[in-house]
């Protein structure tokens, strides 16, 4: 039995929500990932909550709060979500991830199971 074949698959963060917790323990199972690949994984599972949670509470409050003279100004969650989806979509583009890409574009150490 080789060491791959004996590799514990890690469990997905608690921190994460249930749904991205599916998502990040899918990657890792369809993916040979590296430590530091996984640690991508994390930060871009985490980037993507942090926008669903952004996205929620303008849902909720509104894409523009009024200062106390009334003027408008955008909610501060507007730059938490744009900036997290910049991070999510960075973090995965890192991690090379794309099913359609050719195998020789891929990083050392990541191969479709």
């Amino acid at each position: 039995m080789s060491i791959a074949a004996k590799r514990k698959s890690p469990e997905a963060p608690a921190h994460l929500e249930p749904e991205t917790r599916v998502w990040w323990a899918q990657l890792e199972a369809d993916y040979e990932l590296q430590a530091h690949h996984l640690k991508l994984l994390t930060l871009a599972s985490s980037a993507w909550d942090r926008a669903e949670q952004a996205r929620e509470r303008i849902a909720q409050d509104g894409a523009y709060l009024p200062d106390r003279f009334g003027v408008l100004h955008a909610h501060p969650a507007v730059a938490v979500e744009r900036d997290s989806r910049l991070a999510f979509a960075r973090l995965i583009r890192e991690l090379d991830l794309d099913a359609e890409a050719p195998p020789e574009s891929r990083p050392p150490g990541i191969r479709r199971r």
